[in-house]
């Protein structure tokens, strides 16, 4: 896979950043969550959180077009798996209305971002 000359690494990558700032704030917000639920929606959004970037990176590093797409595509999965538990931790009043959709707003960018990605590697 061709790779533009001003992107070195996939830390170039604005959604890949953007993904890094998403992780940070799912673990600040889940530090709030009852203790109970460490090993519950807490972890959940964590893994699903981490899995936005981390998916980003393996697909970057892939040389191999096909597989970078379908890394892409796993990262976007973990925006609806993320998108859902916020909404769940919403109803549960682990979270304020606001602060979810706030959080849900980045995450649409971040899944808007990843679409047009995959869309500019499909051509």
């Amino acid at each position: 896979m061709e790779k533009p000359n001003f992107i070195k690494s996939y830390t170039d990558l604005i959604v890949w950043q953007k993904g890094i700032e998403l992780v940070k704030t799912i673990y600040a917000i889940t530090n709030c969550f009852p203790r109970s639920e460490m090993f519950g929606i807490t972890s959940q959004m964590r893994r699903a959180s981490i899995s936005i970037p981390s998916n980003i990176a393996e697909g970057f590093l892939r040389n191999h077009r096909p597989e970078t797409i379908q890394f892409l595509f796993i990262a976007l999965g973990s925006c609806g798996e993320l998108h859902t538990q916020l909404i769940v931790a919403k109803e549960l009043n682990y979270l304020e209305k606001h602060k979810a959709l706030s959080i849900i707003d980045e995450l649409t960018f971040i899944s808007k971002m990843l679409r047009n990605l995959i869309k500019s590697l499909k051509k």
